[in-house]
């Protein structure tokens, strides 16, 4: 079963994505990196470019984990789409970049990483980017 990873291009997501790499070496796991949009904006910061992506894939390379990118855009909710990768691969763990946001951020916005770990069918870790 394949560890599933939310991946954007902030300090979050690269948290996210190497704490998933050292969890699939822990666990000798697949590792299923997905970048998810809905694209309903012209400019997504959580869309990665191409330079983003392609320093996520050396990442992976070096990393000697088995692993699978996928970036989507779909007309979905990203998270929403990370929900449907981990059950459609029956994931053993989903990870997610965790960032602060304000009260007011959370009551306009949502939070992604909140809806992944109440709807998930299998353990989610949350973790934090470095705060330096």
């Amino acid at each position: 079963m394949p560890i599933v990873v939310g991946y954007i291009p902030s300090p979050a997501g690269h948290a996210a994505l190497t704490t998933a790499i050292a969890e699939a070496r822990l666990r000798g796991s697949r590792l299923v990196v997905v970048n998810a949009s809905r694209g309903d904006a012209l400019v997504d910061r959580r869309h990665s470019s191409a330079e983003d992506w392609q320093s996520v894939r050396d990442q992976l390379g070096e990393s000697g984990v088995e692993h699978e990118v996928l970036q989507q855009v779909e007309a979905k909710d990203p998270a929403d789409q990370i929900l449907e990768v981990a059950q459609q691969t029956n994931a053993e763990l989903i990870v997610v970049g965790l960032r602060r946001r304000t009260p007011v951020g959370k009551l306009i916005m949502g939070s992604q990483a909140q809806r992944i770990l109440l709807d998930a069918d299998c353990p989610v870790l949350a973790v934090k980017a470095d705060p330096s």
